[in-house]
């Protein structure tokens, strides 16, 4: 892996490292309040930074793009953003969902930029890798 599929899969694994460290906290304090953090951590952070490292590796076209790294730049800000201020708000600190709102549409715009980014890559014809019959050895 190179690039922004490269950072996209450190951004991942941090997430899911975080995610787990707040998982075990919250059942070790029996105090569950923050599961919607959790879930955001898990699903906003590991699963979908993997995607889209993944999409990326196997995609060289859409990493070529200079748009994929404005997307691991928006998607890592937005995302850290929303997670951070989800915990402050959920720890009951009301004040900060404004942060939370602004970091959601932001990166919901980072989700759209992906999608801009990979259907442009697949729907190209010559990023079609053709295939051709074996050969006998």
């Amino acid at each position: 892996m190179q690039g922004v599929s490269r950072n996209f899969f450190t951004l991942a694994i941090v997430y899911a490292i975080c995610g787990m460290v707040l998982g075990l906290s919250m059942a070790m304090t029996h105090d569950h309040t923050q599961m919607p953090t959790h879930a955001h951590i898990m699903v906003l952070g590991w699963v979908m930074s993997a995607v889209f490292a993944f999409f990326y590796h196997l995609v060289p076209a859409a990493r070529a793009s200079r748009l994929a790294s404005v997307h691991f730049w928006l998607a890592a800000v937005s995302g850290i953003a929303l997670v951070v201020g989800l915990f402050i708000m959920l720890g009951g600190n009301a004040s900060i969902e404004p942060v939370v709102a602004v970091a959601s549409m932001a990166f919901f715009a980072s989700m759209l930029l992906f999608a801009w980014i990979a259907l442009t890559a697949i729907w190209k014809s010559d990023n079609v890798v053709a295939t051709r019959p074996a050969t006998a050895v």
